[in-house]
Order: C-alpha cells, then sequence, then structure tokens
C-alpha cells in the first residue's frame, strides 16, 4: 500500500481525547491532526518523536490532518488502524499470504450476524473462511502484543468468529504488526486477561486460526512481509 500523496515530517507533542494530537510540522506550524486508534498507543505516543501526516483537502473536513506513522525504538510504526484490512486485502490478491492462497472471491465488510461485520470473507469451492483483521502497535522486549487496551469489542469478535466455525466454516483471527522491531507475537494478558483467554479458548478448542503477519513501514509505503511465531 503506498501513499498516495507524500506523508508530511513533524514532531508529536501531545496525543489527547484518543483522536487529537498536536504535530509541529517542519516549518514551525502547530497542527492538530486526526489520530486514527482508539486504543491507549502504549509504546508510541512519546512527545517529541518524529511523525508523519498525511492531508486531506476535502471542504468536509475539519481536520485536515492525518496522524499516520510514529518513530519508535528506532523503527517506523504504522498507527492508522484504516490500514490492516487495505494490506491484508492487497496481501491475499498478491498470494503473499501462504495460509489464505486459493481463494478467488475476496469481500471486504461483509455483514456477520446480527449486529457486526467480518473484516474480509473469502469464498472458493470448499466454502467460505471468515478473516478478522487486528492492527498491533504494542511491543515489549521484541514482542508483538495486542490488545493494547481493554476491547469488548475485539472479544465479540472471536466468539463470532467461533460461531462460524460451528456453522462449518473456516475463520481467520489476522494480527497485522505495523512495526519491524518485534521477533513474535502474544496476547497481552496484563492489559485484557478476558481477551486471552478468549483467544486461546478460539484456538486451542474453537477451530479458529491465528495468524500474524509483521509490515515493513516507511513513509512511503506499507506492505506485509513475513509471518511472526504467536506465542499463546
Amino acid at each position: 500500500m503506498k501513499f498516495s500523496t507524500p506523508l508530511i515530517p513533524g514532531i508529536l507533542l501531545s496525543r489527547y481525547k484518543r483522536f487529537l494530537a498536536d504535530i509541529r510540522l517542519e516549518s514551525g506550524k502547530i497542527i492538530t491532526a486526526h489520530c486514527p486508534n482508539s486504543g491507549s498507543m502504549k509504546s508510541c505516543k512519546q512527545p517529541g518523536s518524529r511523525v508523519y501526516v498525511s492531508h486531506h483537502d476535502k471542504p468536509s473536513r475539519k481536520l485536515k490532518y492525518t496522524w499516520e506513522l510514529i518513530e519508535a525504538n528506532n523503527t517506523w510504526v504504522g498507527i492508522n488502524t484504516g490500514h490492516p484490512n487495505k494490506l491484508v486485502m492487497e496481501a491475499i490478491k498478491n498470494n503473499q499470504i501462504r495460509e489464505l492462497k486459493g481463494y478467488p472471491n475476496i469481500k471486504s465488510e461483509v455483514k456477520l450476524g446480527a449486529h457486526s461485520r467480518i473484516d474480509i470473507v473469502l469464498e472458493n469451492s470448499d466454502g467460505i473462511c471468515y478473516v478478522e483483521v487486528k492492527n498491533v502497535t504494542l511491543m515489549e522486549n521484541g514482542q508483538a502484543r495486542f490488545p493494547d487496551a481493554v476491547t469488548e469489542r475485539g472479544q465479540k469478535h472471536l466468539k463470532e468468529l467461533m460461531n462460524a466455525v460451528e456453522k462449518g466454516h473456516r475463520a481467520v483471527i489476522f494480527f497485522v504488526v505495523q512495526r519491524e522491531d518485534t521477533r513474535s507475537f502474544s496476547p497481552a494478558d496484563d492489559v485484557d486477561p478476558i481477551y486471552g483467554e478468549l483467544l486461546r479458548r478460539a484456538v486451542h478448542s474453537g477451530g479458529v486460526e491465528a495468524l500474524a503477519y509483521q509490515a515493513m513501514v516507511s513513509p512511503e509505503e506499507i506492505k506485509i512481509s513475513i509471518p511472526l511465531p504467536i506465542i499463546l
């Protein structure tokens, strides 16, 4: 996924109210950017860090800038949670995900159940595969971890994936690690123990498959790169 327009560098001053970030651009101008991440952003919101933002000049937009990347632990981290679905779709179409090859039909944002949607639905002659995508930015001691805040929505998604398996479908929880300084993936039990418990149940007895892939992140593009071992 290449950025459609060149990103603009700056320095993070503060992130607040979850969806706002004050950033000083190289020109010295201080702007308030949209922060497209509802998590705690633990390990990737340090004031004084280098960041990149995208600019959007639509009249309907109140905030003309969107925070895209931050430098943490000497690596670029993609914080925009709107990108992982696109990254996974692109990688599947390019046959980069070994575990998800052989699906000629691919759809996004498909209704699943009465009050929810699934990120990606794959289909071939053998049946349907539901894929729920999660963005991972938290890193501790070289290990990617999810979630970085309690996520009742994420818990619900795991239950829905288990229900899909019970109905005879294939179901995958796909963690996109938007940073290159990690060696493995594990649930963050100290942050949300219920999510960790549900993830283990989903994988060990619920028939849900878990995948974690690292992404290469730069100011020019973000793309899925290598699979990471998952430690449950």
